[in-house]
């Protein structure tokens, strides 16, 4: 096996298009960009939720066989970046030919040729209009850089999916950021928060 090798077991889960969980690991697919689970494709005309398909092909793809995944790098929020297959067949590589995710090419060349053949064939995303995911990212962010006034409580979910609300004041507070695409918000009172299902921070 070799060194860089990730040593999966048990169950493995599904965060998004290009994201998965395996015994508290958290891996991101390299060189692909899928759309954010919760982002939405063809604006102008079928707007469907290319983010939450992207996902299930991603489910459908790892229930096919054995996954094994080999680490490539780390990023900024402390995931393993990796290259993974099921029974040999590179999970990146049909994600893109299925037209659900994008070639990453800030950070990778290797799937651009199937991009542009999904891309020419219209499959997937590009059956219509789509917004790439780091752009859609972007556009969150600068959304969700400033609170609704009067509406500081931050409701924060997990990597896990544990949804826990943080007011001003508290430890972690000025550290969380809030991103609407993985359902976080920002909240005007307490009971609002417990309402939408969070439950406050102990620290």
């Amino acid at each position: 096996m070799p060194t860089n090798a990730l040593a999966l077991s048990g169950q493995v889960r599904v965060v998004d298009g290009d994201g998965l969980v395996s015994a508290g690991e958290r891996i991101r697919l390299h060189g692909i960009d899928a759309p954010e689970l919760r982002q939405r494709c063809d604006p102008s005309g079928r707007n469907w939720k290319c983010g939450a398909w992207a996902a299930e092909m991603l489910a459908k793809i790892i229930a096919k066989g054995e996954l094994s995944c080999e680490a490539v790098d780390h990023d900024r929020y402390g995931r393993t970046v990796a290259r993974c297959s099921v029974s040999g067949r590179d999970v990146g590589a049909q994600l893109v030919r299925a037209g659900a995710a994008m070639a990453y090419r800030r950070y990778s060349s290797d799937y651009i040729a199937l991009e542009d053949q999904a891309r020419a064939q219209g499959r997937g995303l590009w059956s219509g209009e789509v917004t790439a995911p780091a752009e859609y990212r972007k556009t969150a962010k600068r959304v969700a850089s400033a609170a609704p006034s009067g509406c500081k409580i931050k409701g924060n979910i997990s990597a896990k999916g544990t949804r826990i609300y943080h007011v001003p004041g508290q430890r972690h507070y000025l550290d969380t950021r809030i991103s609407p695409n993985k359902g976080e918000a920002y909240f005007c009172t307490e009971t609002e928060a417990r309402a939408a299902g969070f439950r406050r921070s102990k620290r």
